[in-house]
């Protein structure tokens, strides 16, 4: 773990103000609301939103507790913006990397962050710039990935890649990934990308569907600066962020993917590491076994 991202919390010796961010679905759980009664027994909460639209830039908030899956937490910190709140997350959902905490361990894991005892680990977000002919046509803050994809027809891309305004080469492809370590196990892993450790200053670039064989996923700094572009765009090719289309585009588009300045802020406790994770979230155990 590298060190230098870890943060201490703000609330020691006080009773945390929190924002519950929590979709319909969830709340339509039966877990919902003794889990809302537990977080209302031991913190001050200042804002409940169900809609992912309450402005969170002046919140008095120290943390933001996130009821649902990993969608919820990736809505979550596209609203928190430039203002990343640390982030609980409680799954209410399926897989669950980032929403780690299951409902029957948030009695335990809240008593001890709201007594300090835990850390809160920043990790990569990237900003994603729709440019033509030098204007910005769309800006998004992402999580997880970047991802320029062909939609219907269906036909096979070309894509040209930059790296620091420097042509790296041209995908012929279904579509191209940008992602972080964060959602290195997301859409990227899907397309054959690697997994990345969490804390890395890193991006992932994975071609989806590559016509070329030797095409390979490839791991390079944040520090640089990536751009796409196609060399021709059927009727619905769009770049979308984090799952959410934030343009479609064409062959005058440019699409460049950056570091943000903020992070994304994480309360880890003890108890969970990423291996951990890993192996329960992938089911990895060595070898297959037949599931009763």
């Amino acid at each position: 773990m590298n060190s230098s991202n870890v943060s201490d919390v703000s609330w020691s010796g006080q009773r945390p103000k929190v924002v519950v961010l929590a979709r319909d679905s969830a709340r339509q759980s039966s877990a919902f609301a003794p889990l809302f009664e537990l977080i209302s027994a031991q913190c001050d909460v200042v804002v409940d939103d169900a809609s992912f639209s309450s402005p969170l830039m002046e919140s008095e908030a120290h943390l933001a507790i996130v009821l649902g899956g990993d969608g919820s937490i990736l809505h979550a910190a596209r609203q928190m913006g430039e203002r990343q709140l640390p982030v609980l997350g409680v799954n209410l959902g399926k897989l669950g990397f980032l929403a780690a905490t299951s409902p029957g361990e948030l009695d335990s894991v809240l008593s001890s962050v709201v007594a300090g005892d835990c850390h809160i680990q920043d990790h990569l977000m990237f900003k994603c710039t729709v440019q033509r002919n030098g204007e910005v046509r769309a800006e998004c803050l992402g999580l997880n990935e970047a991802a320029i994809l062909g939609g219907t027809p269906f036909s096979i891309l070309d894509i040209d890649l930059y790296v620091d305004s420097k042509w790296a080469t041209s995908y012929s492809c279904d579509g191209l990934i940008i992602s972080t370590p964060v959602g290195s196990t997301a859409h990227s892993l899907s397309a054959g990308g690697p997994i990345v450790q969490k804390t890395m200053d890193a991006f992932v670039i994975s071609a989806i569907s590559p016509h070329t064989l030797t095409v390979r996923p490839v791991v390079d700094s944040a520090q640089r600066v990536y751009e796409m572009a196609v060399r021709q765009s059927n009727q619905s090719t769009s770049i979308t962020v984090d799952g959410q289309v934030i343009a479609d585009l064409s062959v005058d588009d440019r699409v460049r993917v950056t570091r943000a300045e903020p992070r994304f802020r994480l309360i880890e406790v003890e108890g969970h590491n990423d291996y951990q994770t890993l192996r329960e979230k992938l089911d990895w155990g060595g070898r297959i076994r037949h599931k009763k």
